[in-house]
């Protein structure tokens, strides 16, 4: 892959366990690079799911990758409020194709107030004995989703409202 440019465009690819594609957002906007982390911005981008159905996001988002941390969040820029969209998964990797990682089907939903609901657990389960997660897998899952909770109860950033704002500002230049 060309290398990676503040203001160009980058597919994320969000994968299964087992290898299979689950979803896929055709162009994002790489908005800031670091060692361990890129930050990437949506403006209505096409979003492919593994069953072929497409949409096109709707409201503009802010996401966080991590190489080092076993989750990523989305940050969804409303009307009422920034919510957050946290994915308890793989570190990203980034290859020719683009920014891919594996979905490991617990999330955490972040209100405007910081208050927090846990999602998929129960799918979580399921996924864990037909995709055969190995005990080391559930153990970093566990160990991430603590550390991600912490994340949030603590403000760190990206849990900043400020902070997803001045990002917001230059994915709209």
């Amino acid at each position: 892959m060309k290398q990676l440019k503040i203001g160009s465009r980058l597919p994320i690819f969000a994968y299964k366990h087992n290898g299979e594609l689950h979803r896929m957002w055709m162009s994002s906007i790489i908005l800031k690079k670091q060692k361990n982390l890129i930050i990437l911005g949506n403006l209505r981008t096409k979003v492919i799911e593994a069953s072929g159905k497409n949409w096109m996001t709707k409201e503009p988002s802010i996401t966080f990758f991590s190489s080092k941390y076993f989750f990523n969040i989305i940050a969804m820029i409303r009307k009422e409020g920034i919510y957050f969209y946290c994915n308890l998964s793989s570190p990203s990797v980034i290859d020719s194709e683009g920014l891919k990682y594996i979905d490991y089907d617990i999330d955490v939903r972040v209100l405007p107030d910081f208050s927090y609901q846990i999602l998929d657990q129960n799918e979580y389960e399921y996924h864990k004995q037909i995709l055969n997660y190995s005990d080391d897998i559930d153990k970093v899952i566990n160990e991430h989703f603590k550390i991600l909770i912490n994340k949030i109860e603590e403000r760190e950033v990206p849990f900043n409202h400020n902070y997803i704002l001045k990002l917001l500002k230059q994915l709209k230049k």
